[in-house]
């Protein structure tokens, strides 16, 4: 178990890291583009590929990193309204489902990797291999379904509480005695 938690931190520190730097090099190139354009009359043709590739990264690495931090897009109107063992139930079910369409999507984004991979396309501005691009997206995906299935998981070991995420306990279940009391 201390293996698997040493891996996990590891893997958070990477995902970390990608998604800083993305987050900066997109930065960078859009106000470098634009700055460049208003003083200079001059657009580099790499900033819009640069930037391009920096999204995707920050896009698809950051499945892994909004789920482990129970920070992902939910439509939560009936859940918040829903009783605690629905809560329970569907903290257990959502991520199992979404796990299975991750790892699915991480299939067939393999597959085009693959054949990117095949047809020795290069990017028009930096003329790199195109799969460098589209590398991340399969891996963000399996890394995606990997942190799903851990949130699916802690909610079947953890049957008191409901977690959003590995270390996010559901904000439904907070105590609120710190409220009463308190009169408006």
């Amino acid at each position: 178990m201390k293996v698997f938690k040493a891996v996990d931190k590891i893997i958070l520190k990477i995902e970390e890291f990608i998604l800083s730097y993305a987050v900066i090099i997109i930065a960078l190139m859009v106000v470098g583009k634009a700055l460049s354009r208003a003083l200079f009359s001059y657009s580099p043709p790499f900033a819009d590929e640069v930037s391009q590739i920096a999204i995707v990264v920050a896009t698809f690495m950051g499945i892994s990193y909004a789920a482990r931090k129970g920070r992902h897009i939910s439509m939560s109107a009936f859940y918040d309204l829903a009783p605690f063992k629905v809560r329970k139930f569907l903290s257990i079910l959502i991520p199992f489902g979404t796990a299975a369409v991750l790892f699915v999507l991480a299939y067939y984004s393999s597959l085009y990797v693959q054949d990117v991979y095949e047809s020795g396309r290069v990017t028009s501005a930096l003329e790199m291999p195109a799969y460098y691009l589209y590398i991340f997206i399969p891996i963000g995906f399996l890394l995606g379904g990997i942190q799903f299935l851990r949130n699916m998981w802690i909610n079947i070991t953890n049957r008191d509480e409901v977690y959003l995420g590995t270390d996010v306990k559901d904000y439904n279940d907070e105590d609120t005695n710190d409220l009463e009391g308190t009169h408006l």
